[in-house]
């Protein structure tokens, strides 16, 4: 009981490393837990080579068809920037769309048509160029695209990261983008369920109280999960607080009512539910990582992101053995979430890791993201001037 219990937590876990190689205490950890993936920072990249030599350690020791996750959006977040090239941010890339010289469609009078066939191409072109980027260095997903929406009260916080203010803008971003990972073989991930859009306040640091009513979410900042739901193979809880619907002050990463009733049950979402890191301070500002770990997997979780701290992934770890040791019904969660999260990966990674580039390969896509930068650049700047 006890070593299947252990298999099954440690199945549920993405964990972050300390450098560019493992060090001894991180075999010995990693060899224990036996997690489901590994994510990795800019403090783990160094170049292609020593990051695929690091994944291929680190996965080595967890489960079957482990995910290998990076977080390359483009703009603020790109973890890849310093050892490959700058990517655009959805941001810009959307409005680059807005330039009319960019659109391929006019009218029989020569005026510009609708925007919407610039905006596919463009976003699928950024997913086709992020899948070839993290596939270059040994990933197979990038927790991307952001679904939020670019509201005026999270405008401070988010950036650039949320492609446009409406969910209709984000879903043709987001479906493009999406479409462009799948030609490469990569998964995305969608975030932040179910939604930061309102959020004036930054998860990392505390729980932010978004007041918006359960009517104006459902309506607007869940559209985009209504009509990708099937797109998406991973969706990404918040740890955001809803005052205003039935999800109170519980940070959605551990609610019943946003995972299991919301996003399972009302939208029909078939995919993994990943939690966002748990060492944030929305998080653990709100309760310890043990209950946190707990909660999270009572509530619908599939696999939770620890990114720092091996003592906070060992204790999360350990605490959902105990669970699982004093409750049986709790033990059975774990295991039927462990089985179900092993067939989706082994579904989503079947292809396996794909061959390492050669030096030319390399430059080649630096060079087309560099082209790519330079003309979303352009083309943003065209539709400033026109809108001036």
């Amino acid at each position: 009981m006890t070593a299947s219990l252990r298999r099954a937590a440690g199945s549920l876990l993405v964990v972050g490393l300390s450098g560019t190689e493992l060090n001894g205490l991180e075999r010995a950890w990693l060899r224990l837990v036996r997690p489901a993936g590994i994510i990795l920072f800019r403090r783990n990249i160094a170049d292609a080579e020593q990051t695929r030599a690091l994944l291929d350690e680190a996965t080595g020791f967890g489960a079957a068809y482990s995910l290998r996750c990076v977080d390359v959006e483009g703009g603020t977040v790109d973890r890849l920037r310093d050892a490959l090239a700058p990517m655009p941010s959805a941001q810009a890339v959307a409005r680059a769309a807005f330039n009319p010289t960019l659109s391929q469609k006019t009218r029989k009078d020569g005026a510009p048509g609708k925007m919407d066939g610039t905006l596919g191409d463009l976003a699928r072109e950024h997913g086709e160029l992020i899948g070839q980027a993290v596939k270059a260095f040994g990933f197979n997903t990038t927790l991307a695209p952001v679904l939020d929406l670019g509201l005026p009260d999270s405008a401070e916080v988010m950036g650039t990261r949320a492609a446009a203010a409406t969910a209709a803008g984000v879903v043709k971003y987001a479906r493009a983008f999406l479409n462009g990972l799948a030609t490469q073989g990569v998964a995305g991930c969608g975030k932040h369920f179910p939604g930061l859009g309102g959020g004036t306040r930054d998860s990392h640091l505390e729980t932010p109280a978004i007041e918006r009513s359960a009517r104006e979410i459902w309506r607007e900042d869940l559209e985009p999960y209504r009509e990708l739901r099937n797109e998406l193979p991973m969706v990404m809880v918040n740890h955001a607080a809803y005052h205003e619907t039935p999800g109170k002050a519980r940070p959605a990463s551990v609610s019943p009512y946003w995972i299991a009733t919301v996003l399972r049950r009302r939208i029909g979402y078939k995919g993994i539910v990943f939690s966002d890191d748990l060492e944030m301070g929305g998080i653990l500002k709100f309760m310890s990582i043990e209950e946190a770990a707990v909660a999270a997997v009572r509530a619908g979780m599939d696999l939770m992101e620890i990114c720092h701290s091996p003592e906070l992934i060992l204790r999360a770890y350990e605490a959902l053995i105990a669970e699982g040791e004093r409750s049986r019904s709790f033990a059975e969660v774990l295991s039927a979430r462990a089985k179900r999260t092993a067939r989706l990966r082994a579904k989503l990674f079947a292809g396996g890791i794909p061959r390492a580039h050669t030096a030319k390969q390399f430059e080649a896509l630096r060079a087309r993201i560099l082209r790519f930068s330079e003309k979303v650049a352009k083309a943003q700047a065209g539709a400033e001037v026109k809108t001036a």
